[in-house]
């Protein structure tokens, strides 16, 4: 015979009276329901903390990006004005030293008998390309002298050999007794400041033998240019701007 705890059916075959079935219960039964509720809350309780404690996202919004422009007019202004051959010339250069970018605004008043073409609207090639909006005012080509940078609306002359998309220039035609007004900003390529800085824009009479295909463009009428007028255009320039100083020379 074997002894040790008789099983439930041995004690049934023996006579004897089972015995009761004991129902496990924890110790804690409040807890152990509020431990379920608060492993369910636990996932959403570490979303909650990680959300409060991570920086807010915002979406781009257009139009709002800081661009150079901004920076440029914000500079002080040195303003200036230049006397040629029937016509007048105001400018104001502001410049921003951190982005270096120089912003021009200018008035051009005739005050002679004829009308002027204004060669501040780039050239066919450039429009052909893309590189130049139809109507709008271009970016000006730059010369470098030594330590200063020259920037020029002027009409070139034809390349040669000549390209097979020539560079016409293109104008505007400002009436005797007219002005007009215009601006413009331009980034300077480099590491290096330069010393000074001018501007030069050129006109010329009004001839209608060197000018053709005039097009609408908004309230701007702009002409297409015979290359001869970059012989005989008048280019009125700015004194020089001293970049250190932030003033025009005297």
């Amino acid at each position: 015979m074997l002894f040790g705890p008789m099983r439930r059916s041995e004690r049934k075959a023996s006579g004897l009276k089972p015995l009761p079935q004991k129902q496990y219960r924890s110790p804690y039964p409040s807890r152990g329901m509020k431990f379920k509720k608060s492993a369910a809350r636990f996932p959403i309780a570490l979303l909650a903390i990680a959300a409060a404690a991570s920086p807010p996202c915002f979406a781009a919004e257009p139009g709002r990006t800081m661009s150079a422009s901004t920076h440029a007019s914000s500079a002080a202004a040195a303003t200036t004005q230049v006397q040629g051959q029937g016509a007048e010339l105001s400018a104001s250069f502001a410049y921003d030293p951190a982005k270096r970018v120089l912003r021009v605004d200018y008035r051009l008043r005739n005050t002679g008998a004829q009308a002027l073409a204004v060669f501040d609207r780039g050239d066919r090639h450039a429009l052909a390309s893309g590189r130049q909006k139809a109507g709008a005012i271009a970016a000006p080509t730059l010369r470098s002298i030594g330590d200063d940078v020259v920037l020029e609306h002027i009409a070139l002359p034809l390349p040669r050999p000549a390209p097979v998309s020539p560079p016409t220039p293109l104008a505007t035609k400002l009436a005797a007794g007219a002005q007009s007004n215009g601006h413009f900003e331009f980034a300077l390529p480099g590491l290096q400041a330069p010393k000074r800085l001018r501007w030069c824009l050129g006109v010329a009479a009004f001839a209608d033998a060197d000018f053709n295909s005039p097009e609408q463009v908004g309230d701007v009428e702009i002409w297409r240019a015979s290359f001869a007028v970059a012989e005989r255009q008048q280019t009125l320039c700015t004194p020089w701007f001293d970049v250190a100083r932030m003033a025009f020379e005297s």
